[in-house]
């Protein structure tokens, strides 16, 4: 840092004495026996002294020190911003896509393949901004058991890097702009917004209460369903809660395994989950929560009309299925892990099925 400020400081003074050399009297005279008569001129009142003037009395100093401050401050600027966007968990984007697969399929059902324009850009956005919202009260909930967990113990909350008060700011923040957002849209999507906050705000403490809190995850997750119906219909058919249905037991499947790599230090940590609860069936009722999965979205797209492209997405994915059952075989942690971020895959094929049989079926 300190020879950065030597060498700024440097060419700064080079600059302005490189300035003070130039002979602007040779050159403005050099200017007023330029032909034609004209050009001359109009050059006969022009001084560029002024200008020299001017630039002599630019404040190099204070320039300069401004510039030092900027480049000094500029590494805690950046790792302040950088705390913030892993309190976020912008450096992880699958819950983004967890969160994200469900609503849109439940738009595009909605809309019979045509969602309205503001629509999708308000439940995008509002996606993002909400999963955001989700990951800091979940680490403010966890804030005393994350460091007890190796895998969340370099949380920016857990290491102090953030403190509770800029956390919950920031959360505040966050569902405001949420809220904001989802004001343009009709009065029962407003009120399923509301509901669907409460619940992704409860969610975090439900792991000290109860068994399954993997369901409140599920419930939270799914509810952009009845919400994309409800902003497309103004209401919510049928067929809107059994995919909002079929969404809850995803949202169950994927956070079970999420917390099979998790279950020694919640174990310690006194947290409690469904891969606790299942034990040794583990695998096994993952795999039936799986199947109750496609059964629900066979009998959705039954009664949505929806044809071979549909079905094709829905076997690829229950093939992502079958690998995830792989994966969790010896429930090592890392390929539970990896077992839980392959579900944003999986959502994925659902969804190009779903776009090409509205395109093409």
């Amino acid at each position: 840092m300190q020879r950065f400020r030597a060498l700024l400081g440097n060419g700064l003074a080079t600059l302005r004495e490189w300035l003070r050399r130039i002979p602007w009297a040779a050159m403005r005279d050099s200017l007023r026996n330029v032909p034609p008569p004209q050009i001359r001129a109009r050059l006969a009142g022009f001084s560029l002294e002024p200008l020299r003037d001017r630039v002599n009395a630019l404040p190099w100093a204070a320039t300069r020190d401004r510039a030092y401050a900027l480049v000094r401050d500029l590494p805690e600027f950046a790792g302040r911003q950088s705390r913030y966007a892993r309190l976020m968990r912008w450096h992880q984007p699958t819950g983004i896509w967890l969160l994200l697969w469900p609503t849109l399929w439940g738009l595009w059902i909605a809309a019979d393949g045509r969602p309205d324009e503001w629509v999708l850009i308000v439940f995008v956005t509002g996606t993002i901004v909400l999963r955001s919202a989700g990951c800091i009260i979940n680490d403010f909930a966890d804030r005393r058991i994350d460091p007890l967990v190796a895998r969340t113990a370099d949380r920016p909350l857990a290491r102090g890097e953030v403190t509770s008060a800029e956390a919950l700011t920031l959360f505040a923040a966050l569902m405001l702009v949420g809220f904001g957002l989802v004001l343009t849209l009709n009065s029962l999507t407003v009120q399923l917004a509301v509901i669907g906050a409460v619940i992704a705000v409860v969610y975090p403490f439900t792991k000290r209460v109860i068994a399954t809190p993997q369901f409140v995850l599920g419930i939270a997750f799914a509810w952009g369903v009845p919400m994309a119906f409800a902003a497309e219909l103004g209401t919510v058919p049928r067929l809107g809660w059994l995919l909002f249905l079929a969404a809850v037991i995803w949202g169950v499947v994927y956070d079970t395994q999420y917390a099979m790599a998790d279950r020694e230090d919640d174990l310690k940590a006194g947290v409690r989950s469904t891969a606790i609860l299942f034990g040794e069936l583990d695998r096994t009722l993952v795999g039936g929560l799986q199947l109750l999965l496609f059964f629900a979205l066979l009998l959705v797209g039954l009664g949505a009309g929806l044809g071979v492209w549909y079905h094709g997405g829905v076997a690829l994915a229950a093939g992502l299925a079958v690998y995830q059952q792989y994966l969790i075989r010896d429930r090592d942690p890392a390929r539970c892990l990896r077992a839980f971020r392959n579900n944003a895959w999986l959502g994925g094929w659902v969804f190009v099925g779903l776009l090409l049989d509205y395109l093409f079926g």
